[in-house]
């Protein structure tokens, strides 16, 4: 397997499904003849991937999958962090800033294409998304890490409400254009004559509220609000969600925003190849309406219905009935709220992760919505996983499953154990139920 796994650690951010620039400055823009020729070495490589027959049929699968067909459960494995244990130095070729990220992007576009196994097609572009400044909302949290990357701990900057809430405002943010123009030229000359190189946006991996007011407010603060002071938390997400709109509008407006519809990673799992959108009356300048969305309230789990229903969904449902299809959810088990969620608009796609009640989803969501299923990650975190008790604990679920529209998603995976075998023999094990259960 190319030495995959051997090796020190490359230590870049794997933690999103989409590519990133924030953080480069013009400084960074700098690429040397040779690594312009270790790319466009490797681009051979993922175009000469991308074009053969098995990522055409994979496109048209995920969109039926889209649709609601009914077919072979779709399996797609993205180890997140893992990722670092699987292309480590030992591989890496690059020297600068930039050439080493992308690097990367191509490295992982050839393992899915090569070795992983899953259903993830190679796509035949690469996207160079626009460098950005962090959204400020008027206040900031205080984070204290004891390492660059893992765990860490911070403080809110919602001290009072009273207060503070006056100083919040809808987010702002800077595009380095400049930056984002450069990116995208050394991108077109370094391997531009293989792969469409565009400039799209990623803008957001979720618009849900939660998350920012966890962080601005405290989570443990924000969960005693929902009994200590209910109406200062009730203001805080009328705030977060005039934002998020006005954030929105703003991209909207201002033509920034990508379809999506296409080989995006979109919610919490699977992509968003559909022939439902863009709409009809599409006419070039994206919106909303001619997206997904994708809202979540994972620091909710432990609200209880009611509290959901009358604080976090009055707030998110604005933001969702923008968007021409929509999906919901991530880590939190839905089946206890999912009353209340099913009544956003347009949803499609529906997180069910490792700790919901597998039975009462299936009943639920029939064949009506996606059963985006997200077995536990921690099961490859090992040096000798347990296949045998993985395998079945999959067969379980699609046999509770069957008559729905599944799709099996292998995320949030902080380490493999240094083990890259691990996330392809899970593919291996995940087609072979998928392909059982289909018949």
């Amino acid at each position: 397997m190319e030495n995959y796994g051997t090796g020190p650690s490359t230590g870049l951010e794997q933690t999103v499904a989409y590519r990133i620039n924030s953080g480069l400055t013009g400084d960074d823009l700098a690429m040397s003849p040779a690594d312009r020729s270790r790319l466009h070495r490797l681009a051979e490589r993922v175009a000469a991937l991308a074009a053969t027959p098995r990522m055409a049929e994979l496109r048209r699968r995920w969109t039926a999958q889209n649709r609601l067909e009914h077919a072979r459960p779709l399996v797609f494995c993205d180890p997140e962090n893992g990722w670092n244990e699987i292309v480590t130095e030992t591989q890496m070729e690059c020297r600068s800033t930039l050439a080493r990220r992308w690097e990367m992007d191509l490295r992982k576009e050839i393992f899915w294409g090569e070795v992983m196994g899953d259903d993830r097609p190679v796509e035949p572009y690469f996207e160079v998304p626009y460098t950005v400044s962090p959204d400020d909302w008027g206040l900031q949290a205080t984070y204290h890490k004891t390492e660059a990357s893992g765990s860490f701990v911070w403080d809110g900057a919602l001290k009072d409400y009273d207060a503070d809430l006056k100083k919040l405002h809808s987010p702002h943010f800077e595009i380095d254009s400049e930056t984002s123009r450069g990116c995208l030229a050394i991108a077109q000359d370094a391997f531009g004559d293989l792969l469409t190189v565009r400039m799209k946006g990623a803008w957001w991996w979720s618009l849900g509220l939660t998350y920012t007011a966890a962080t601005l407010r405290g989570l443990q603060n924000m969960l005693c609000d929902f009994i200590e002071n209910p109406q200062g938390l009730k203001e805080l997400m009328s705030l977060l969600s005039r934002g998020q709109l006005d954030r929105l509008d703003r991209l909207e407006a201002e033509g920034l925003l990508s379809l999506n519809s296409d080989g995006t990673y979109v919610g919490s799992g699977g992509f968003g190849f559909s022939d439902e959108l863009p709409q009809k009356d599409f006419s070039g300048q994206v919106r909303t309406r001619d997206m997904w969305g994708f809202c979540e309230s994972q620091e909710t789990v432990h609200v209880s219905p009611a509290m959901y229903e009358e604080f976090i969904f009055p707030f998110e449902k604005p933001i969702m009935d923008r968007f021409g299809l929509t999906c919901y959810g991530c880590c939190e088990p839905l089946h206890s709220r999912w009353h209340v969620v099913k009544r956003h608009h347009a949803l499609r796609r529906v997180s069910c992760s490792a700790w919901i009640n597998v039975e009462k989803m299936a009943a639920a969501l029939e064949d009506k919505y996606i059963f985006s299923y997200k077995p536990n990650p921690a099961a490859l975190a090992v040096p000798d996983p347990d296949w045998p008790a993985i395998r079945r604990g999959l067969r379980e679920m699609l046999e509770k499953t069957r008559g729905c529209v599944v799709e099996l998603i292998m995320k949030d995976n902080h380490s493999l154990a240094g083990r890259p075998e691990n996330a392809v023999q899970w593919c291996c094990i995940a087609q072979e139920e998928a392909e059982r259960i289909a018949g």
